[in-house]
């Protein structure tokens, strides 16, 4: 039955034009965080705990807001990974910082893509992986059918996906050893002895000390890669910028550096992911 549900699912949000996916992403968002309180409030905490937002009024708009952005989120997700490589591309606008991955190329010692929950993070893989050699290092879901309609939706082009086990880290530290890239989700939440307790928007986070040991470890050019969604139906630009070794040094200055690349579009940020979970239970 599964496997009819993923049929089912490719066929129709692979023809479904930009605009009704988003559109049925706003009503998505809505209906869940209508339903499911408990995302819902996690949303709420996240972003006011944020303290970006400076007045009640500001605040509620951005809730609402990121309420639909977050819906856009995931039937856009659906959708990138339900469609042909070249019906993904044809959905971008912009692309700026090309020149960073020209400079990185010349290095010869591979790139390291920071990709936050932030816009539509899918596309930006999709992009990169399109021209070149791309590892991407993901979490596999719990459903069956949900893996294999991510895996394959995410393996276009010339992009691979690696396992977030000790199989996984050593072919993305593989790929950078050839001089290629890698593509990392920073702000998802470490593995148990993985990561560091450290500030993210004012609360303690696990946050990965993977991206700072990749870095030191091989020399590889840092990149923040951030899809921006534009109005309704209208696509998406792509920024590449260069992050210095510096800036993502330890878990700490990569979570600052994550701040401030949030900071520039808040509403299109995942913030009913939790991110801080398991805080309080190991305190005890």
């Amino acid at each position: 039955m599964n496997k009819i549900y993923l049929i089912f699912f490719k066929f129709l949000f692979s023809r479904a034009p930009l605009f009704l996916l988003q559109l049925i992403g706003i009503m998505i968002g809505h209906i869940f965080h209508t339903i499911n309180k408990k995302s819902r409030n996690l949303l709420v905490k996240n972003l006011t705990s944020s303290k970006i937002y400076k007045n009640d009024i500001e605040l509620y708009r951005a809730i609402k807001k990121n309420i639909g952005e977050t819906g856009k989120t995931i039937i856009e997700g659906i959708g990138i990974w339900s469609s042909k490589e070249k019906r993904v591309l044809s959905w971008l606008k912009k692309i700026e910082g090309l020149n960073e991955i020209e400079k990185a190329h010349e290095k010869k010692k591979g790139i390291i893509f920071l990709t936050p929950h932030l816009g539509c993070y899918e596309i930006t893989s999709i992009y990169y992986g399109s021209k070149y050699p791309l590892t991407i290092l993901y979490r596999p879901p719990r459903q069956k059918w949900l893996e294999t309609l991510i895996k394959e939706g995410r393996q276009k082009g010339f992009n691979t996906l690696a396992p977030t086990n000790k199989a996984g880290i050593k072919k993305i530290l593989n790929a950078l050893r050839k001089g290629e890239a890698v593509g990392i989700l920073p702000d998802q939440a470490a593995n148990k002895g993985e990561g560091q307790w450290v500030n993210f928007f004012g609360r303690p986070a696990y946050t990965m000390v993977l991206v700072s040991k990749l870095a030191k470890k091989t020399g590889a050019t840092v990149i923040m890669a951030f899809g921006e969604r534009l109005k309704i139906g209208e696509g998406f630009n792509i920024y590449f910028k260069k992050v210095s070794l510096n800036e993502v040094s330890s878990p700490k200055r990569l979570n600052q550096t994550l701040e401030k690349q949030i900071k520039k579009a808040p509403t299109q940020y995942l913030w009913n992911y939790d991110k801080h979970k398991g805080y309080e239970s190991q305190r005890k």
